[in-house]
This record gives structure tokens, sequence and C-alpha cells, in this order.
């Protein structure tokens, strides 16, 4: 097989890229070695928070304002919801990094947010108990993604558009050529002038000699049974993250799903293997959910409905790579997301459609680059 583009990978991040594609003509192929929507990567987990007063740095605002209205056209195209508006109230220490981070990143972009003290929390938000020292950021513009459906759907329609699909397929090797790139898979090899390599965990296994370490991680997410139900429901509480000395925590309003969902971002911070299957949750995770659930939402801290673990596969600074690979200009990287991604995946496939096109994009994407390890 021989094609304009190789994608790497059908998480929402690849899955993006190759819908990009495949609209703009391209001859472009997806592989992934699972199905897409699967459990054991970074894109799964029912849920996925979209919030504009992005406290890990204010130059990805733009990024997100661009990606909603995306999301809004992926929605209609493909007959289905996929983006619910429910608001975020960010909570903790007002010096601390989600507080201070969310309002520095609300100031310089202008965006819509009220400061609230924690009784101000506690009297619209009935379902928290807060320090009193303690405030709240409200934005109501942030909402609810649902992460498997969002996936399916945009591998749904590049196929439409023409691009090509390949699952369970596992690549064995990526080789630069002089005139593009060699993709060995386990059932033959494909031919490209450009890859895209969105593979999240399996990147260090696809690029041995990739030039920037990356961290994968064990990531746990608990549904759990409110006391109050009504508490939960979306018209009564938004999507909410609470910072305190262990971290920051976030949780979801009560969805199709039953329980209402609770983790920790990066949870214990656990190194693991990605080739081996990620272990589920045991006394321990719940223990250091539960204990933010005793303290803070004192509500939902009954009796665990489900549970599953995720990967985040996460840069030395936190920050995203979408950049050529030095030296091997065929081979484009658009991971890892380091654990904040998925609310971005339509503006970055069309970053990447215009990387493999045009060599360039509109976007600012200059925190990305390879360039910036030295």
């Amino acid at each position: 097989m021989t094609v304009d583009v190789a994608v790497i990978g059908l998480g929402v991040m690849g899955s993006a890229a190759l819908l990009h594609l495949a609209r703009r003509g391209r001859r472009v192929v997806g592989i992934e070695q699972f199905t897409p929507g699967h459990d054991r990567g970074s894109s799964h987990g029912e849920t996925r928070i979209i919030r504009l007063g992005y406290f890990e740095h204010p130059s990805y605002v733009p990024l997100v304002r661009a990606a909603l209205p995306l999301w809004r056209a992926l929605e209609q195209d493909a007959g289905q919801s996929l983006l619910h508006v429910t608001g975020i109230v960010e909570i903790g220490a007002p010096d601390g990094t989600l507080v201070a981070g969310t309002l520095r990143s609300a100031r310089a972009h202008g965006l819509a947010h009220e400061v609230l003290d924690a009784a101000d929390v506690m009297r619209r938000f009935p379902a928290f108990r807060l320090p009193g020292d303690f405030v709240g950021v409200f934005q109501p513009e942030a909402g609810i993604l649902l992460a498997e459906p969002a996936i399916r759907a945009q591998v749904a329609l590049a196929r439409a558009a023409g691009a090509q699909v390949r699952t369970n397929e596992r690549v064995r090797a990526i080789e630069p050529r002089s005139a593009g790139v060699r993709i060995v898979t386990e059932r033959g090899v494909v031919e490209a002038g450009q890859a895209i390599v969105a593979a999240g965990p399996w990147l260090p296994q696809l690029l041995p000699a990739f030039p920037v370490p990356v961290r994968v991680t064990r990531q746990v997410i608990g549904w759990f049974e409110p006391a109050d139900p009504a508490l939960f429901a979306r018209d009564r509480c938004p999507i909410f993250m609470i910072e305190n000395r262990n971290g920051i925590f976030y949780g979801f309003p009560s969805g199709a799903k039953p329980g209402i969902k609770f983790a920790k971002h990066h949870h214990a911070d656990e190194a693991v293997d990605p080739s081996v299957p990620t272990r589920p949750m045991d006394d321990a995770d719940e223990a250091l959910l539960r204990e933010a659930l005793a303290a803070h939402v004192p509500s939902l801290d009954g009796r665990l409905v489900s549970s599953q673990t995720c990967r985040y596969t996460t840069t030395p600074d936190g920050d995203f790579i979408v950049d050529r690979l030095p030296g091997t200009p065929a081979i484009i990287v658009a991971s890892p997301c380091s654990g904040h991604g998925f609310k971005f995946a339509p503006v970055i496939g069309e970053i990447l459609a215009d990387l493999a096109m045009a060599g360039a994009t509109r976007h600012d994407i200059s925190r990305f680059r390879l360039a910036r390890f030295g």
C-alpha cells in the first residue's frame, strides 16, 4: 500500500488528524493496534473536561477557543451530541496552582468567570465542604465531552471521506526513507510520504531514538454512589476541580453511567510499562480518592460503583509535543499530551493536517516544539 500520509494510533488525536487529512483529499491510512475507543490507552473513560480558563498556561486558551466550534461541527456532521455545557468550578487556596493559574488565564484572555469565597461555593453548590480560606473560580463556558463516541465519530467520518482504516494491526517498525517513510506492520508494509505518530504510551517503542524522555503513568478513575443524587444533577452541579495538599482532584455531574465520576490528576504518579495490562483499582487507590471525598465532597463518599484505569504519557515539562522529528522531516509526532489533551483534539487534527500538507500552521504551536528541550 502506498499513501500520502499514514496516521499511527487512532486515539482522539490520531483520529482527528485522519479526518482532517481525508477531508482535504489526501490518500491517508490510519493504523490502530486495537479498536477505536479501546480501554488500553489515554482516550477512554466515558467523559473528558473542556475548559477555557487553563491553569496550566494562558497560551493554551486560543487553542481551546479554536477547538470549541470544531467540536460543534463534529457533532453536526456526526448527528450526535458530544459536548454538554455545564460550567466548571475550580476550587482551592487563592495562591495555589489551580486557582491562581485559572485566574491568570481568565484575566489574560478576558474569559467570563466569577470568583466565589468558600461560603458562596457551598451555598451555590451544596455538594461541597470547603475550608474557609478556599475560593472557587466559576466559568460558565466549560463542559463535558463524550470520549469514546467522539473518537468513533471521527473515525467514521474519516472513512466516509475516503480514509482507509486498519484496526487490530500492530506497527512493528517506522523506517525513514529518502522519499518518505516505510511502516512495517504485523500484516505487511505501508509506504507513505509522511507519517503522523500519535501513539501515546507506545511512542517510545515505536520511535526508540525519540530525543525526549517521556513517562507513562497509571491513572485511576472511580464512579461513586452519592448519598443525594440530586446534588449532582447537571443543573445543580458543574464539573469541579479541587486542589488540596495532596494534589488536584476532579469530578463530573451525573451522566449516563451509574455513579459520579471522580479522580485525581496524575493519581499516584506510578510509572508503568504500556506493554503490560494496567492493574485495576486497588484498596490504596480507593483510599487516595476517598480521603479527598471525605474532606471536600462528603455526599459522594458512598459505595464504589465501578472503576477504570488509563494512562498518562507525560513530557518533562507537562506540555504537548507537536513537531517533526529532528533529522527525519517525514515523521510528525503528535504525542504525548501529558494528561490534558483530549479537549484540543479537533484543532490538533487541523494542525497536523496543516503540517503534513503545508509544513506550517496558522495556530501558535511554538510551546509544543521539540527544540525547547535543547
